[in-house]
């Protein structure tokens, strides 16, 4: 007789997790397709533009290469380790050593949500922005670890009030995080916000990590800075930077860590002990992303920008007063008067317009009251969503 599946077999640490808010819009969204409708989709983050041509070009060269089809070390090869400091200083004037202060990763949410087992203990607090990009809180709460959510408010920019961080929070925080372009309000840093949250770490002994994954696609002259730049950063904090955004290749699986020593070798100890690598391909390919050609780059960061013209131009035009955002490739709309849930909101654009949109209590409570539409559609798609919300708003 073949022995009974537990019927409850989720270890306690999946049980913690919240709750999956987006699971009704996805059953709706996959009914509406198998029914034929033309569903177009602004909620997922994924660029919908092509890898450039040379990233792949090197990619087909390297993987004929024999040497390559080897495991990889955790720490990644060393000429993409002084690619990356390269980049760092040519983009923020950012002196790294190859050696000691970089990690590549399998993309930067690999390293974002394995941090927290490297550097926090069962207990530690890790204060985490809300809304926020999910890993930070999962990430923290698999480790064992407290989260103490920061809100991001609007009229403080959308960074968290360092302020308002209670003295006995901070005294037993070990990890923050931060996420400047922000995933998703689409918010700006300033080095003097950044600089407050180096006081608030070196105050208290918490580590700051930030992500950067999307400092590379800025509008209207904006430049976002590097958390790095910041005098004495580099001695309370790490970045997570990545190539998914910037060179469309979500599903290359190759980013980075950089900054604080001590932190890279914790993080690349328990690396070694839970995956062998990128694939060494990959890793040439990231090469010549940084430093061949960047005139691609550009081109899709003038691509996003005509898109959020075309959306934040168009949601205005039906009486939505929407922002436009100097970065990402995210619009972070406050709900219509009229309405008062995300949630339900979301869910009358999917079935009235076949539109997803997310809503922002999917990022956190302090989400609720925002949706975020992506701009990871062309630029015709984006223009016949604005003219099936304007029928239903």
């Amino acid at each position: 007789m073949t022995p009974a599946i537990a019927t409850e077999c989720k270890a306690d640490r999946l049980k913690q997790l919240p709750p999956y808010v987006f699971v009704e819009l996805d059953r709706a969204k996959r009914r509406l397709i198998s029914e034929g409708k033309d569903v177009i989709d602004l909620g997922v983050g994924d660029p919908d533009l092509p890898t450039p041509s040379h990233i792949r070009e090197r990619l087909k060269t390297a993987v004929d290469d024999p040497s390559n089809h080897r495991y990889s070390f955790s720490e990644g090869i060393k000429p993409l380790r002084e690619a990356i400091a390269r980049w760092y200083g040519r983009r923020f004037h950012v002196a790294l050593d190859p050696e000691m202060e970089i990690l590549p990763l399998l993309g930067s949410k690999e390293g974002i949500a394995h941090l927290p087992l490297a550097v926090a203990n069962p207990g530690d607090v890790v204060l985490v922005p809300d809304p926020c990009y999910p890993p930070y809180r999962s990430g923290a709460r698999f480790a064992g670890a407290e989260v103490v959510s920061m809100p991001l408010e609007e009229d403080l920019q959308f960074f968290p009030d360092l302020g308002g961080v209670s003295q006995k929070a901070a005294q037993r925080a070990k990890l923050m995080f931060l996420n400047y372009p922000n995933n998703p309000t689409a918010a700006v840093a300033t080095e003097e916000q950044f600089a407050q949250a180096v006081q608030l770490a070196s105050d208290y002994g918490i580590l700051v990590a930030h992500d950067a994954a999307y400092s590379e696609i800025a509008f209207d002259g904006c430049q976002p800075m590097s958390f790095l730049q910041v005098p004495d950063a580099k001695t309370v904090g790490v970045e997570f930077h990545s190539l998914s955004k910037t060179y469309n290749m979500t599903g290359w699986r190759i980013g980075w860590v950089c900054g604080n020593a001590g932190v890279i070798a914790a993080l690349t100890q328990l690396k070694t002990n839970l995956d062998s690598g990128i694939f060494q391909a990959i890793q040439w390919a990231g090469i010549e992303a940084l430093e061949g050609d960047q005139e691609p780059m550009r081109h899709a960061v003038t691509t996003y920008q005509a898109r959020r013209d075309a959306l934040v131009a168009g949601l205005k035009s039906c009486g939505w007063d929407v922002p436009a955002p100097k970065a990402s490739f995210y619009v972070w709309a406050r709900l219509p008067n009229t309405e008062s849930s995300s949630m339900a909101f979301a869910t009358r654009v999917l079935e009235r317009a076949h539109l997803v949109i997310t809503p922002g209590v999917g990022f956190g409570s302090a989400g609720e009251g925002y949706v975020r539409f992506s701009l990871t559609m062309p630029i015709e798609r984006i223009q016949e969503a604005v003219r099936r919300i304007q029928q239903i708003l």
